[in-house]
């Protein structure tokens, strides 16, 4: 469920907060006062397309946050399953920041990419618009809402569908290739082997050159080591006037005085400490040596293993397991170039048993999609009734592809007819504006019984209606509301009356500027708004009387459902 929207700066927007509940959310306001503004920050923190002139005139970025709590398991797992964080309580925060060279988009804190937002849009909500309600034009639409509502059983055929499908289209492109003359055979298959060789003589082993690298870095530290140690042990012992030799000299000085005096005895122990500390870490410097001793033999070894490594990875793949890969795709198409005819053969096999897996599937497929294309259209039937379509007649057409496709061998295409005696004709034919907006709520009623969405906004669901077809649609919405969260921007009164919360979207000048602002309505603002839908804009006695009357009616509708 969406708790909260909070916008700032945000086109006409300077800064607004709206606290959504469930039922049925009522949005209203004048003309141009900025309905269409508030959709549109949805649609931007679910991901769409960012631009900055968005941005308030005078501000430096636009922010819209949405607050959803997740009612059911099925949200939460596709959210964590998303490796997305959730706040205490499962809920799900999120933000984006629009600035003028770029957007900051975040989930509960955690910055993710306007993918990710989009991916996450249909797990929370539905957006429907004008767009959305032209979508049913679109034939290719009509076989995804069959799909969705077949459910589990459905989706299951179809998954097995499409991976026989990957196979046949795979075999498919392999049949349709251009065939290789004799001599291109040849040429392929010399070339071929030379890359099979030259893998296989190098005898790589996965993981090698992490070790290789690893070794050849201890053996160069060596050399350094080997250098400066050898260095400092010279200086120490070996060299013309060494610590060494300057230091058993100046003991040899000391010690025939010693005995004359304190001082020079002291001086003396304490040399002949320093003689026997030096000679211990001589002794420590010659044995470090012998450990680390550098085999320049062994190190070109590993080196030009090393450089064989990287020159195949460079024509082969980034890392061992690439081109060992990439050794035995190179043996198959030795074999297959090899056996050139037998492998068409087999491939023409391959493709025949494909194509009947894939047309037996689409059978299935076909005969589920028709089951539960007879019960749609009952139920479809039934919803437009109830949205005043009293004559009207629904069909669920079928026609089988010639070629098969991702989604099966079938073509389907809703049919309609609004009038008695009209004959069924397909929707883009038949339907105006505002049925169009009614059909999708119709099949947008039937759909929500079967998915774990819980909040629905409808935008321009009263385009092209009034009277008791508006009546209708409001009944529509309510009954849809109680089982979930519906937000409705709307002109009509019919559908105004019948909110669960009611908000005003209001546009004023402010400090020379356009300002649009949502106001929560209570009981008497319900009925002021009303009376202004009512009259024209004009809150009149008589319009106020209307608007409680009709205020009433709604009330005893849904106490009564």
């Amino acid at each position: 469920m969406l708790l909260q929207l909070h916008v700032k700066n945000f086109a006409l927007i300077d800064e607004a907060e709206v606290d959504f509940k469930k039922g049925l959310n009522i949005l209203t306001g004048e003309t141009g006062a900025g309905k269409s503004v508030l959709l549109g920050s949805v649609n931007l923190a679910l991901g769409s397309k960012a631009d900055k002139s968005m941005i308030r005139h005078g501000a430096e970025y636009a922010l819209v946050e949405l607050v959803f709590q997740l009612e059911n398991e099925q949200q939460r797992r596709a959210v964590l399953d998303m490796d997305l964080p959730l706040e205490e309580g499962d809920i799900l925060i999120l933000q984006r920041k629009i600035m003028e060279s770029r957007s900051v988009n975040k989930v509960c804190g955690e910055t993710v990419s306007a993918a990710q937002l989009k991916e996450l849009a249909p797990i929370l909500l539905d957006v429907y618009g004008q767009h959305d309600y032209q979508s049913l034009l679109q034939p290719k639409k009509h076989l995804a809402i069959l799909d969705s509502f077949g459910g589990d059983e459905v989706g299951a055929c179809l998954k097995d569908y499409r991976k026989a499908y990957d196979k046949y289209i795979s075999f498919k492109y392999q049949l349709e290739a251009p065939e290789l003359s004799e001599s291109e055979r040849e040429r392929e298959l010399s070339f071929a082997r030379f890359e099979a060789d030259e893998i296989a003589a190098a005898k790589l082993v996965d993981g090698e050159l992490e070790d290789l690298e690893k070794l050849l870095k201890r053996m160069e530290s060596a050399e350094k080591l080997t250098k400066s140690v050898s260095g400092a042990l010279f200086l120490l012992n070996h060299a013309d006037h060494s610590c060494v030799s300057s230091l058993e000299h100046s003991i040899r000085e000391l010690r025939g005085s010693a005995q004359d005096d304190e001082s020079v005895e002291d001086f003396t122990s304490r040399l002949d400490r320093f003689d026997i500390e030096l000679t211990d870490l001589i002794a420590e410097m010659e044995s470090f040596l012998e450990e680390i001793s550098f085999d320049e033999r062994e190190y070109s070894s590993v080196r030009e293993r090393v450089d064989l490594i990287n020159h195949l990875q460079m024509k082969y793949g980034k890392n061992i397991q690439e081109v060992l890969l990439y050794e035995e795709k190179k043996r198959e198409r030795i074999a297959f170039l090899e056996n050139l005819s037998e492998e068409k053969e087999k491939l023409e096999k391959d493709f025949e048993a494909a194509r009947d897996e894939v047309s037996h599937i689409a059978g299935i497929l076909r005969e589920l999609r028709k089951t539960e294309a007879s019960k749609l259209e009952k139920e479809i039937m039934d919803a437009l009734e109830d949205l005043n379509f009293l004559q009207a007649k629904f069909e669920i057409a079928f026609t089988e592809l010639n070629e098969p496709g991702i989604n099966g061998a079938d073509g389907v295409s809703f049919l309609i007819s609004t009038n008695p005696g009209e004959p069924l004709k397909p929707l883009a034919q038949v339907a105006s504006g505002g049925e169009l907006s009614r059909i999708m709520l119709a099949v947008k009623t039937i759909s929500a019984r079967r998915d774990e969405i819980n909040t629905l906004i409808f935008d321009e669901i009263d385009s092209g209606i009034s009277g008791k077809t508006a009546w209708k649609v409001a009944e529509k919405l309510a009954s849809l509301a109680r089982e979930h969260q519906v937000i409705s921007i709307t002109h009509l009164p019919q559908i105004a009356a019948m909110a669960d919360t009611h908000f005003n979207i209001i546009k004023e000048e402010k400090n020379g500027k356009s300002e649009t602002s949502i106001v929560p309505l209570d009981e008497n603002g319900t009925l002021e708004e009303l009376a202004r839908l009512l009259g024209g804009g004009i809150r009149s006695d008589a319009a106020m009387d209307n608007a409680k009357e009709l205020r009433e009616q709604a009330k005893k509708h849904k106490m009564d459902n």
